[in-house]
């Protein structure tokens, strides 16, 4: 598995990002889906990575700087039919060594409940990530959930 930049002039990524979008719409609330647009991706801050298997897209997963040492994980998403293979662990893998690589101390994300999310949330947990408060400009209800990573 290869761990690349994302290129947003390549169909196949704009492919998955469109069903990270789709999934995250039909899997939350209204008013609850923070997941970014392509705009949302392209934003100076946010450094987008896609796993690949020779020229097969797996699966994304981006890394946005929040400042004062602290960054976000954001628009995390495999193909279906490469769940359960590892692309998440490494993306995830990934995201966390560019962050240490920076200098942060402190890497966050947002995330909802339920069913579709237990695999993320178990994923999260594996790999050190506490539930904790709301950051940045979230704010707490009763789908929304918040994860921190000390580096």
């Amino acid at each position: 598995m290869d761990i690349r930049a994302g290129d947003f002039e390549d169909a196949r990524v704009l492919d998955l990002l469109r069903v990270h979008l789709a999934g995250m719409h039909a899997n939350s609330p209204s008013g609850n889906v923070f997941a970014l647009d392509l705009s949302g991706l392209k934003a100076p801050e946010i450094s987008l990575y896609t796993a690949w298997d020779g020229e097969t897209l797996l699966g994304m997963g981006a890394l946005k700087a929040l400042g004062d040492g602290t960054g976000e994980i954001k628009s995390m998403r495999t193909y279906e039919a490469h769940v359960r293979k590892g692309v998440a662990a490494r993306l995830l893998a990934h995201i966390i060594s560019e962050a240490r690589g920076r200098g942060y101390h402190l890497l966050s994300l947002e995330t909802g409940s339920g069913p579709a999310f237990d695999p993320a949330l178990t994923l999260y947990r594996r790999n050190g990530f506490v539930e904790g408060a709301a950051f940045g400009d979230y704010e707490k209800s009763d789908f929304n959930q918040f994860f921190h990573l000390d580096l």
